[in-house]
C-alpha cells in the first residue's frame, strides 16, 4: 500500500511540474520575440535611411531561415510563383542552378543549351560582380533577382574560376529559358544514351518515351543503356523516383526520415523494366546532386547499374514547399532520405563503383572537390557506418571490368561534358576511337566500352568438355 501511494505521490508531482516547465518555455519564447519587436522599431526609427517595414521582415525571416541549412530560404509571393513556373520546365533567365558559398554565388551547375552554358559558365564558378556591382553582401534571392530581366537584354557577370589567376567577364544575353530534361540518342547502333539534365514534371514520362523510340527503332540491336546524370542539380522526388522505379522491377527506392512521424515515408518499385534488363552504367560527378543522387543510389544498390565518374555532391536532404496564404511560401529542410541500403549520402555523396576522372585534370588547382561538405551550415550525415555499403540480394552480374577505386579529394574535378580531353588520368595518352579521333567525352567513351565489353563476355561461348 505504502509503494502505491509512493508512485502515486511521484505522478502527481510530474503532472504538476509539466505545465510549469511549458510555461517557463512559453515565457523564454516571448521574451526572445520581445527583443525581436525592440529591435525591429529600433531599426525603423532611427536608422539613417528610412527603411520599408515588409522588407525588414523578409529580410528578419530569411536570416531565420537560411542559418538553419544552405537550403531553407524563404520565397515572397513573386519568387513562389517563379519556383511553380520552373519545376514546369519553362522559367527566364540564363540556366544556371546556383547556391551561397561565403557570400558569393556558386554555380552548380548550368543547363544545357542555355545562354549561360553557351557562354561558358562551369559548375564551380564563384559569380563576384553582376553588372559590375558586388555580390557580397547579397542574399542568394537578391543576388538570382538582379541575374533575372527581361528577354534578349544583357547582362554582364565577372566569375572567379578554380585555376585561372584573373576574373573572367562574361556578357550574357537574357532568354526564356525551356528545359528539355531528357535527351536521348544512339551511340554506334548498339548502345542507348540518354542525359537527364533535371527532374521536372514530365521527366519520367519524357524518359520512358525516348527510351522506347529507340528500343522501338533499333530493337534486339540495343545491348545496353548509358544514363547520364552529371551536373544535375536534382529537380522534384517524385521524379527521381518514377526514373529509378523505370529500370527497377521491385525493391525499395528511396526513404525519408525527419521530426515528424509524417515525414517517415518509403518509395518502392513496381514490376515492369523499360530498359528490359538491359546492362546500364550511370555517369555522374560532383554536379550530381539530390534527385539524381536518389536515382544513382537506388541504381547501385540494387546492383541495377554500374555507377562511373567521380563522387557526387552529396545533398541527402528534403525540402517541401510551404505556402503561407498568398504572402509567399517557405522552403523548409524537412527530412533526410536513404538509398535501399539505409545510408544516407548528405555531405557524403555517392562515390562511383569505377572511378573515371574527365581527362583533363590540374590537381594542384582543383584544390578540394565542389560538394555539399563545403556549404557553410550544412546538415551533418546522421550515420557514417552505413555510408559506402551497397544493398545485397539478387541482381544482375556486376562486370570485371576495374577494381573501385576511392576518389581522393585533391583528384575530383568538374568535368565539362563537353569539353575535348587532353590527356587521360594519371598521365596516360588521350582514348581514341577507331578512325583514330580523340574522343569528345573521355568518361562516355569508358562507359561505352564497358558495356560492349560486358556484351562480348555474355556472348562469348563456354566450351563443355
Amino acid at each position: 500500500m505504502m509503494r502505491k501511494r509512493f508512485i502515486a505521490g511521484v505522478v502527481g508531482v510530474a503532472c504538476l511540474l509539466a505545465p510549469a516547465v511549458g510555461f517557463a518555455a512559453s515565457a523564454e519564447t516571448y521574451r526572445q520575440l520581445g527583443l525581436f519587436g525592440d529591435v525591429f522599431e529600433r531599426v525603423r526609427t532611427d536608422y539613417v535611411e528610412e527603411v520599408n517595414d515588409a522588407d525588414l521582415i523578409e529580410n528578419a525571416i530569411n536570416g531565420m531561415l537560411t542559418a538553419l541549412d544552405p537550403h531553407s530560404r524563404f520565397l515572397n509571393a513573386k519568387n513562389f510563383q517563379e519556383m511553380q513556373v520552373q519545376t514546369k520546365g519553362e522559367f527566364g533567365g540564363l540556366g544556371i542552378e546556383v547556391t551561397m558559398e561565403n557570400g558569393l554565388v556558386k554555380v552548380i551547375s548550368p543547363i544545357d543549351d542555355t545562354p549561360a552554358s553557351r557562354a561558358g559558365v562551369q559548375s564551380g564558378d564563384l559569380i563576384t560582380l553582376i553588372d559590375g556591382e558586388a555580390v557580397q553582401g547579397l542574399n542568394l534571392e537578391q543576388a538570382v533577382e538582379r541575374m533575372r530581366g527581361p528577354v534578349d537584354s544583357t547582362i554582364l557577370i565577372t566569375i572567379q574560376r578554380a585555376g585561372v589567376e584573373q576574373p573572367i567577364e562574361l556578357k550574357i544575353t537574357r532568354a526564356v529559358i525551356k528545359v528539355r530534361s531528357v535527351r536521348a540518342r544512339l551511340e554506334g547502333d548498339d548502345i542507348a544514351y540518354v542525359r537527364i539534365t533535371s527532374f521536372t514534371e514530365r521527366t519520367s514520362d519524357d524518359l520512358e518515351r525516348s527510351l522506347k523510340e529507340l528500343l522501338d527503332k533499333q530493337g534486339d540491336k540495343i545491348k545496353g543503356v548509358v544514363l547520364d546524370l552529371r551536373n544535375n542539380p536534382g529537380g522534384l522526388l517524385d521524379q527521381a523516383v518514377q526514373v529509378s522505379d523505370d529500370f527497377l522491377d521491385k525493391g525499395e527506392v528511396v526513404s525519408t526520415r525527419g521530426r515528424r512521424p509524417d515525414s517517415i515515408q518509403r518509395f518502392n518499385a513496381r514490376k515492369g523494366d523499360i530498359a528490359a534488363n538491359r546492362p546500364m552504367v550511370v555517369l555522374i560527378n560532383s554536379g550530381s546532386a539530390s534527385a539524381s543522387e536518389i536515382v544513382a543510389g537506388a541504381l547501385q544498390d540494387h546492383r541495377r547499374a554500374v555507377l562511373l565518374g567521380t563522387r557526387s555532391f552529396g545533398k541527402g536532404s528534403v525540402q517541401t514547399i510551404i505556402p503561407l496564404g498568398g504572402q509567399g511560401a517557405i522552403r523548409l529542410t524537412t527530412a533526410r532520405y536513404y538509398t535501399p541500403s539505409g545510408r544516407s549520402i548528405q555531405a557524403k555523396g555517392i562515390d562511383p563503383d569505377i572511378l573515371v576522372e574527365q581527362a583533363k585534370i590540374d590537381r594542384a588547382a582543383s584544390g578540394q572537390p565542389r560538394s555539399e561538405a563545403e556549404l557553410r551550415g550544412h546538415l551533418e550525415n546522421p550515420d557514417d557506418k552505413n555510408a559506402g555499403k551497397p544493398a545485397t540480394g539478387a541482381a544482375q552480374p556486376e562486370p570485371k571490368a576495374e577494381p573501385k577505386a576511392e576518389p581522393k579529394p585533391d583528384q575530383t574535378t568538374v568535368p565539362d561534358p563537353t569539353a575535348k580531353p587532353e590527356a587521360k588520368p594519371d598521365g596516360a595518352a588521350p582514348a581514341v576511337t577507331a578512325d583514330g579521333k580523340e574522343p569528345e567525352d573521355y568518361q562516355l567513351t569508358r562507359a561505352l566500352d564497358l558495356l560492349r565489353g560486358w556484351r562480348l563476355l555474355s556472348e562469348k561461348p563456354v566450351a563443355v568438355n
